[in-house]
């Protein structure tokens, strides 16, 4: 009984023992008897007692790797310092159990020659300002080459191009030129726009005074034009001024009989009231009396 028992409850522990449990992302891959069986994927598995094994624990999830820095040559001969940093992805927990022995090793391997052959293809500047194609290749040969081990490599990022310490300081001295280049650049070109401006602004100044000086003659024009007017009518009125003065006294030679005195006050106050306020010059006859007496004779005339 105490037999049963004790072979009930191995039985029990082996089982439980036995029963596997694959979390999300991960695969296990399972040998039978020292040879490979199946692959687990995510869920609840049972485990044969002493004749099955989990020979590998594999996670799906994309990993990243990086690599120590690398001393590469470029085609002119300068030696630089480049760590890069890959980003991988198990595809088959198979292959990649079987396929290579250490693959992490392997791929840093691959990746450090696969970096030489591609820089050693380019000049110093050149690998400088390529990273982009360099990631692209190496991405491209490295994808290539892990297939068989069930990876794939889904990107290859270079992280630092350290150059020597001599070229670091020329192309430190190159920049620096090339900042001062600028800002002797921005600088000329400032110069330029503020002359240009200063310019634009003597020109419109000048534009104004013009145009202000023209509306200043074009007024005068006109104020001289309505002066010469104004006098121009009241020379007219003088003149009418007169001639209505000299039909006035005609006529009142006509009504009445006036004395000689009074047709030389009417005369005399015909010409004040023309020259009255005017810069006209009114010339009096020097024998304003003969007017008188000319009047006087008309009137004799007529009465007889």
């Amino acid at each position: 009984m105490v037999f049963l028992i004790i072979l009930l409850a191995i039985i029990v522990v082996l089982v439980v023992a036995n029963i596997k449990i694959v979390p999300q992302a991960h695969a296990y891959v399972i040998e039978r008897l020292g040879a490979y069986s199946t692959t687990w994927s995510v869920g609840l598995h049972i485990k044969i007692p002493l004749i099955e094994r989990v020979a590998n624990k594999v996670t799906l999830k994309e990993q990243v790797v990086d690599f120590p820095p690398q001393p590469v040559i470029t085609k002119d001969n300068v030696t630089m310092q480049i760590d890069t940093v890959v980003y991988y992805q198990i595809t088959d927990p198979k292959l990649y159990t079987y396929g290579v022995e250490m693959p992490m090793s392997a791929i840093e391997n691959l990746t450090a020659t696969t970096l030489r052959n591609i820089i050693g293809d380019m000049e110093l500047d050149e690998s400088l300002t390529s990273r982009d194609i360099i990631n692209t290749k190496m991405r491209s040969i490295l994808d290539e080459a892990t297939d068989p081990w069930g990876i794939k490599v889904n990107r290859v990022e270079l992280k630092n191009i350290i150059p020597p310490a001599g070229i670091r300081e020329a192309m430190e001295k190159q920049m620096k030129a090339e900042r001062e280049r600028r800002e002797a650049i921005l600088r000329a070109e400032g110069e330029k726009k503020s002359a240009i401006l200063v310019a634009e602004g003597v020109k419109e100044s000048r534009i104004l005074e013009a145009e202000a000086e023209k509306a200043a003659q074009i007024l005068k024009a006109e104020a001289d034009k309505e002066a010469a007017i104004r006098i121009a009518e009241g020379d007219a009125d003088a003149i009418r001024n007169i001639q209505q003065a000299t039909a006035d006294g005609i006529r009142m030679l006509n009504e009445s009989e006036p004395g000689e005195a009074v047709l030389t006050i009417k005369s005399l106050e015909a010409f004040v009231k023309a020259a009255d306020g005017k810069a006209t010059k009114i010339i009096l006859p020097s024998q304003i009396q003969g007017i008188a007496g000319l009047a006087t004779t008309l009137k004799e005339v007529m009465k007889d």
